[in-house]
């Protein structure tokens, strides 16, 4: 077994210790391990196998922390074939909740949403995908006939 060492901020740390009070842990040490486990658990099941997706990523980040939101802006940008939109909601004096609507190649959402979560200032975030069709077919309706378009067919 190894020993490591991690920071937590106090408001973590107090969340931390109502879980293990709930639960019985009998130390931090065994707490962290099961959340840790369970966190890899859901990350390596949680995947969409399907080569495109439309996804919702939500963030709460604390909008003071240096420069993090014209980080985060500056993500969506380089990979603005992917987003589709963004809700921004200010839920208190520190902290602001995102919601950004995503669609493209199933790895690339999975790319952009792993960096945005790991940026130093987001507290919680997590990544819906569900698996879809972006090629579907061309075609156009009976209504007006020239207007072919595409229809994202959802899996």
């Amino acid at each position: 077994m190894q020993r490591i060492t991690i920071t937590l901020d106090d408001d973590l740390k107090a969340e931390l210790d109502k879980v293990i009070e709930a639960r019985g842990y009998q130390s931090r040490s065994e707490a962290i391990r099961d959340l840790a486990r369970a966190g890899i658990r859901e990350a390596a099941f949680s995947g969409v196998t399907a080569e495109d997706c439309i996804a919702a990523l939500i963030y709460v980040y604390d909008h003071s922390a240096r420069e993090l939101a014209k980080r985060l802006v500056h993500s969506f940008h380089r990979h603005h074939d992917l987003s589709l939109a963004t809700m921004h909601v200010h839920l208190d004096h520190d902290s602001c909740m995102e919601v950004t609507i995503m669609r493209g190649k199933t790895h690339e959402v999975r790319d952009i949403a792993d960096n945005v979560i790991a940026e130093r200032g987001v507290r919680h975030g997590r990544l819906v995908m569900i698996p879809a069709d972006l090629n579907a077919d061309n075609h156009a309706h009976d209504v007006q006939e020239g207007c072919a378009h595409t229809h994202i067919r959802v899996r």
